[in-house]
């Protein structure tokens, strides 16, 4: 390997470790993840011509041309990260927009029962099918807030937390939209809609509930709740009752609308997210308009003007960083390198191959893994390689589903890290070998699925 080569890996593995270590350096890891970015990029214009001849033969432009075509490299590396960062961007406003404006309190509602196990297994089937809607980071966060009004005992609401955890990156495992991971592989064309729905749910699926059955013999006895008065003004927002449910049905019922519009245009399935967020938009000025016509101070705080900002932009900036330094790995022919020597490792095997990346995205960033497996691994015209093939199903499982074994392991993880202060001792020695059996039992299913029910090869 080329001392440049090397360069260029290194800055890529420190700046990987940089953002693993995020807790104890307090460095963002968006901040890191630009800078890995340009400096990936930078080494790579020190000799781009050896690498513009490995990984483009047909480039005859020479040295006059040299910095014209890595420009074009970068643009068109750059469009296709464009098109998962929109819409993230969309989906998260959108999430915004209905949760600011009330349209998550029946949730709340829902979850009233006397039990602590019938509550765990509400929160499990919630969890799992909003984060296959919505996105698993989201759900999390609404969960927990929602724990937080009904479970007053700490060590209890540790074991429902640790369990969404769980079902968020389950049920985000086997939606288009669930994960980044997957809208990412969707975005590429690796798996469809259809596809990943119908063969992947029963695994995800499996992956929660044996978690959620171990989990429930550490809760015994009545649940006392609060008086569930959903009643804050504030909780509530501006709207009237029917205007919350319009708010939701046009909110969450788009997000689903999404992989139907793109089966339908072709377009690319950001085009459907800003078709959803024009849409609400456009909604929900026309109710600020009557509902504070003459008073044009009043509800601006829930506008989405002004819930833009509230969008969470260093995750989009993580990212951009992280998707364009993977490119320029893939620009060296590192990625290529890995994923011939991963296949001679393991024999081809892709069984093993994803779920040793399931593994280790419980310990680095899902996120990187999944854009390194797809510049690593060609798509083929048939066979296990193919579009749904049972490798990009797999991947899309693994790198999802994986992230639970670990509290860092994944968005969700992090952020119930963050508002439950849940340490990384305690899931590791509480939760991780749960979340490990349902992640392996997962696989066996969709291996039994495949074997005997799906047997028909792509």
């Amino acid at each position: 390997m080329a001392t440049l080569t090397i360069m260029i890996v290194i800055a890529f593995v420190v700046g990987y470790a940089c953002i693993a270590t995020e807790s104890l350096t307090k460095v963002n890891k968006a901040a890191i993840a630009l800078l890995m970015f340009v400096a990936c990029w930078t080494l790579y214009m020190f000799d781009p011509m050896q690498y513009l001849q490995l990984m483009h033969p047909d480039y005859t432009g020479g040295v006059a041309g040299m910095a014209e075509k890595v420009t074009s490299i970068i643009q068109e590396h750059l469009g296709d990260t464009s098109t998962t960062l929109f819409f993230l961007m969309g989906a998260m406003t959108i999430v915004e927009i209905v949760d600011q404006n009330g349209g998550f309190n029946w949730v709340r509602k829902a979850m009233k029962t006397k039990t602590k196990r019938a509550l765990l297994w509400r929160i499990a089937f919630m969890t799992f099918i909003l984060s296959a809607i919505l996105d698993n980071l989201t759900t999390s966060i609404v969960m927990i807030m929602i724990l937080r009004k009904l479970v007053s005992d700490r060590e209890d609401r540790l074991i429902y937390a640790a369990l969404v955890v769980i079902a968020a990156n389950s049920g985000g495992a086997f939606s288009p939209i669930g994960d980044v991971t997957t809208i990412m592989l969707w975005n590429k064309g690796l798996i469809t809609a259809a596809g990943v729905i119908s063969e992947i749910l029963i695994p995800s699926l499996v992956s929660m509930i044996i978690p959620a059955l171990i989990l429930q013999y550490h809760l015994k006895g009545e649940l006392h709740m609060p008086d569930a008065n959903d009643g804050k003004a504030s909780d509530l927002g501006d709207f009237t009752e029917t205007q919350r449910k319009i708010v939701f049905v046009l909110g969450v019922g788009g997000l689903m609308f999404v992989p139907i519009f793109k089966s339908i245009t072709h377009l690319p399935p950001f085009v459907g997210i800003l078709l959803v967020l024009g849409v609400l938009w456009t909604t929900t000025e026309v109710f600020y308009r009557h509902l504070h016509r003459g008073h044009d101070d009043e509800g601006t705080q829930k506008r989405v003007t002004n819930l833009l900002s509230r969008v969470d932009m260093s995750t989009i900036l993580f990212f951009l960083g992280i998707l364009m330094a993977v490119a320029c790995l893939s620009e060296v022919g590192v990625l290529a390198a890995m994923g011939k020597g991963l296949n001679e490792v393991f024999d081809g095997n892709h069984y093993l191959v994803t779920g040793i990346i399931g593994v280790l995205s419980s310990i680095v960033d899902n996120v990187p893994l999944v854009a390194g497996c797809m510049g690593m691994y060609p798509v083929a015209a048939t066979g296990d390689m193919a579009v749904d093939g049972i490798f990009w199903q797999l991947l899309a499982y693994c790198a999802g589903v994986g992230g639970s074994m670990l509290i860092i392991g994944s968005a969700a993880g992090v952020v119930v890290m963050g508002l439950e202060k849940i340490t990384f001792g305690w899931y590791m020695k509480k939760i991780t070998w749960i979340a490990f059996v349902g992640y392996l039992a997962g696989i066996i299913s969709y291996y039994l699925l495949r074997t005997f029910i799906i047997s028909t090869p792509l």
